[in-house]
């Protein structure tokens, strides 16, 4: 059974987009950064690929907007998301990784040399291209949500749930993201509340009774967020009920779980995705529904999203990435 539905991509829809003229050459060309994109490089310069990467909009990915990191093995005492970002450049760069800043805006992946289109005006001539823009996590748009963002506002509950142990959090959602989060913040901290906008949990009836048998979760249903307070960090948060009535609560984290978007949209003609954007590869391996074309990392991780598992995928897609080009005789 193919892994692949066919795609229905009529080959001249990207062509107003795609300089006419040659391009230049690459062998092996990586879209994006943060740990997939790095490792990949890393791997794909050791095998002499001679790797571009092109670190796009966020260089670093989300961990740039990450504090402390302490669940990356090699990192006994912790180490700041920027500065685990930073090293992994530089090793990258070690092995003569050929690393740029730009993003890419549109591709072709009818035929090899695969084109892709940087800053709207360079033409970039592929043999083999790996995918590894990531995921940007959706929040709801406060002023004072942005403000503390790294101070007490996250995205992932795996990530930093151990700064909150025995305190007072709130997770925002009703899917089984913010079930989840709910969840294992509880086996940390000492109350969880969880600001759920309609009458009723979206998540799978397991979820749900997970949730509600839990007895330090409390759920608050229709009710939203107006803003979080703080000096140095969040401290509290200000809610309203459906009686359009302020409710005040003290916590030290707050948790954003209504889900990532994929950052996949220019690849969509070419790429098969999931109903989220999320790219398909078939399973155990990077391998997209074009021969040539690998996804790494959050782009195309819609469970895991943490740094390490990213990393594998991208040592994987340059695995994959060195494989193709040896079966197509290319040097």
């Amino acid at each position: 059974m193919d892994f692949f539905k066919p795609l229905n991509v009529e080959t001249n829809t990207k062509s107003s987009t795609i300089p006419s003229g040659e391009g230049e050459k690459v062998k092996c060309l990586i879209i994006g950064s943060g740990p997939a994109g790095f490792t990949a490089a890393i791997y794909a310069a050791r095998a002499n690929l001679s790797p571009v990467l092109y670190e796009g909009l966020e260089p670093g990915g989300q961990l740039t907007t990450t504090t402390e990191v302490e669940n990356y093995p090699g990192y006994p005492d912790g180490v700041t998301g920027p500065v685990m970002m930073d090293e992994f450049k530089k090793q990258a760069q070690r092995f003569s990784t050929d690393i740029r800043y730009g993003i890419a805006t549109s591709v072709d992946f009818s035929k090899r040399p695969f084109k892709v289109v940087i800053d709207e005006n360079k033409l970039i001539e592929a043999q083999v291209a790996i995918i590894a823009t990531g995921a940007t996590a959706m929040y709801l748009g406060l002023e004072s949500e942005e403000k503390f963002k790294g101070s007490g506002v996250s995205a992932c509950a795996t990530c930093d749930g151990f700064f909150y142990k025995g305190q007072d959090v709130a997770v925002v959602g009703g899917g089984d993201t913010a079930c989840e989060e709910a969840a294992y913040l509880a086996g940390l901290c000492r109350k969880v509340y969880m600001i759920v906008r309609k009458n009723y949990l979206r998540a799978s009836k397991a979820m749900q009774k997970r949730v509600v048998n839990t007895p330090n979760i409390e759920i608050l249903f229709e009710h939203t967020t107006k803003e979080l307070t703080g000096s140095n960090g969040v401290e509290g948060i200000t809610l309203i009920n459906n009686k359009k009535a302020e409710v005040k609560l003290n916590i030290s984290g707050y948790f954003v779980a209504i889900g990532h978007k994929p950052n996949s949209d220019i690849f969509k003609s070419w790429i098969e995705t999931n109903e989220v954007g999320y790219i398909k590869t078939v399973p155990g391996t990077s391998r997209t529904n074009i021969p040539g074309v690998f996804a790494c990392g959050d782009v195309q991780d819609p469970i895991y999203k943490q740094a390490i598992t990213a990393a594998g995928s991208g040592c994987i897609a340059a695995i994959d990435a060195e494989r193709f080009l040896g079966e197509h005789g290319i040097a």
